[in-house]
């Protein structure tokens, strides 16, 4: 593996670097897999977490935040359409409530 190290010893591996280690982990154990490459085993699951959920395309660092940034959006303005719903709907029990008040004769009459 060509595995790039930074100044600060921060260690770089491709996405194709990436599935290799998941899929020896699996083959040969995690632990063994671990203790070769030198990671910690809180890496080794998120980088399984990433692939199961986004698949191969989940292991590319910047991917993931470009979706994660997008989810966050979209919660967002899901909860502003949401709100926006709920008053209209009280707006409409409302007007409701002062027509039924005001002309009594056009209720339904069971």
């Amino acid at each position: 593996m060509s595995m790039k190290t930074t100044d600060k010893g921060i260690k770089k591996f491709s996405k194709e670097e990436k599935l290799a280690i998941l899929d020896e982990g699996k083959r040969n154990g995690i632990k063994v897999t671990l203790a070769k490459y030198s990671l910690f085993p809180a890496t080794y699951y998120y980088w399984r977490k990433k692939f199961n959920v986004y698949g191969e395309e989940g292991l590319t660092h910047q991917v993931v935040k470009d979706h994660e940034v997008l989810i966050k959006k979209l919660e967002k303005e899901n909860e502003a359409l949401k709100l926006m719903l709920a008053e209209k709907e009280l707006e409409s029990r409302l007007k409701d409530d002062l027509l039924k008040k005001k002309y009594p004769e056009l209720r339904k009459r069971h």
